[in-house]
């Protein structure tokens, strides 16, 4: 994939919808948004119960595949912190926290943007809402020693769903 390419999606949830990589995987990212892992970092390490974007495999690189910890169906054992860690859709919709074309959410949408997808007035949402994330590690340094992973192992999920390091 490369600046100029044009992604067509058609997954479960989408059909139709396509866009155009206008900056390079991993590239020229808003200044204000230093997420700790790359997709596929996060795929690997174990996110969403293994059941997220496993019919999206046309629309992401194979790459982000390859140590991927997926599932059938959600499978809290599968998450890095082996703990339950997903919301129904439906929730999240009712929340308000689908934005734009990303029907999946913030996960979907990091991934867009991580290969290259910009959206002015989506993206700056989407990063408004990681930058307050940012809360939750707080509260993780707060109540925890230090790389004691068993402590708040949900906050911990819940930080490397949104590509912050759970390993303080």
């Amino acid at each position: 994939m490369a600046v100029g390419d044009i992604i067509k999606v058609s997954d479960r949830m989408q059909h139709g919808y396509s866009y155009e990589l206008t900056a390079g995987a991993g590239r020229s990212f808003d200044p204000s948004f230093k997420p700790a892992f790359t997709p596929a970092e996060m795929l690997a390490h174990g996110v969403f119960e293994g059941k997220y974007i496993n019919d999206c495999r046309m629309e992401f690189p194979a790459s982000w595949y390859a140590r991927a910890k997926l599932s059938d169906t959600p499978d809290p054992a599968v998450n890095c912190f082996g703990t339950k860690s997903r919301q129904p859709l439906s929730v999240w919709r009712d929340k308000g926290w689908i934005i734009g074309p990303d029907p999946r959410g913030w996960f979907q949408w990091y991934c867009r943007y991580y290969l290259g997808r910009r959206l002015p007035g989506v993206d700056d949402k989407q990063i408004a809402r990681w930058r307050s994330f940012a809360r939750h590690a707080a509260q993780v340094r707060a109540n925890c020693e230090p790389h004691n992973l068993s402590c708040r192992p949900r906050q911990r999920q819940a930080l490397l769903q949104w590509a912050y390091d759970p390993f303080i």
